[in-house]
């Protein structure tokens, strides 16, 4: 399984990929104001990229639960001056993490070069449409409800099942609207509409979603349901358990693994490759 875009070449059968995140936001969950600044915002950028990300997830807008919308004039403002001065010194693929396709379009004539939509391709229906216009590799994700509601008593009759169908059904969207199959990469959605169990059964089961035939991408990174593991701990105290939950995710089936700390987590990728990709 390989991904190829814009010079860039990801090979799913030799490596896993680290994507960076970098929120532009007040209110994130985990960083929220550290990098509203937009020079803070690129020198974070910046250090994530030496620190090992092969992909920079740049958002200007936190899903965190309960998060309310940002208007697009807004997300625009945070977003763009920080895409583009990153691109000025170093060649990175960015994401933009957005379900705005104005957001995203205008992200993209910016640099950036591949999306990564929470809703699945749902939220605006021209979405596809930017998408496929460009080429981007688009990441679908599995959501249940908004930000503002997906936490309040999410309940599912077939867990498993249910993403699945959610993310095939995307996939007939993508490809109905022209984005090319090689250019679909999955995301079950931890903690997005999902009870702390339903967190566990997912990444516990990831392989069940490599019969949908894509890349799949998996953010855990200092989540809540780690927090509850660990006896409540916040945010800042949940870095052990990322590792965890990354490194059991990989062995799994995760191709991409999205996370605030690359330094620490490109470690723990290097070793789990080196178990998973084994060929003795």
């Amino acid at each position: 399984m390989k991904l190829s875009f814009n010079s860039f070449h990801f090979d799913f059968l030799k490596k896993t990929y680290i994507m960076g995140i970098l929120n532009v936001t007040p209110d994130s969950f985990f960083d929220g104001g550290k990098y509203s600044n937009t020079e803070k915002a690129i020198a974070q950028g910046l250090k994530l990229i030496e620190q090992g990300a092969d992909i920079l997830d740049i958002g200007g807008e936190s899903t965190r639960p309960g998060a309310l919308p940002v208007k697009v004039e807004e997300e625009l403002k945070r977003v763009i001056p920080v895409i583009e001065e990153i691109l000025k010194r170093a060649r990175i693929p960015i994401s933009i993490d957005t379900y705005k396709a104005k957001v995203a379009e205008e992200a993209i004539n910016a640099g950036a070069s591949i999306i990564n939509d929470i809703s699945g391709l749902k939220f605006d229906p021209e979405m596809p449409r930017v998408a496929a216009k460009y080429k981007t590799p688009v990441v679908i994700m599995h959501i249940k409800g908004t930000p503002q509601d997906m936490q309040k008593n999410p309940y599912y009759n077939a867990l498993i099942p249910e993403i699945i169908e959610y993310l095939r059904a995307s996939i007939i969207t993508a490809k109905e609207a022209g984005i090319e199959e090689d250019k679909i990469i999955l995301d079950p959605g931890i903690g997005f509409g999902k009870l702390p169990e339903h967190n566990l059964q997912i990444i516990k089961n990831l392989k069940e979603f490599a019969l949908l035939g894509k890349p799949i991408l998996i953010g855990v990174s200092r989540k809540s349901f780690i927090g509850k593991i660990l006896n409540d701990a916040s945010p800042e105290e949940r870095l052990e358990g990322t590792a965890a939950a990354v490194a059991v995710s990989i062995i799994n089936g995760a191709n991409i693994v999205r996370v605030h700390d690359v330094d620490y987590i490109s470690k723990i990728v290097k070793v789990v490759d080196a178990i998973k990709f084994s060929k003795i």
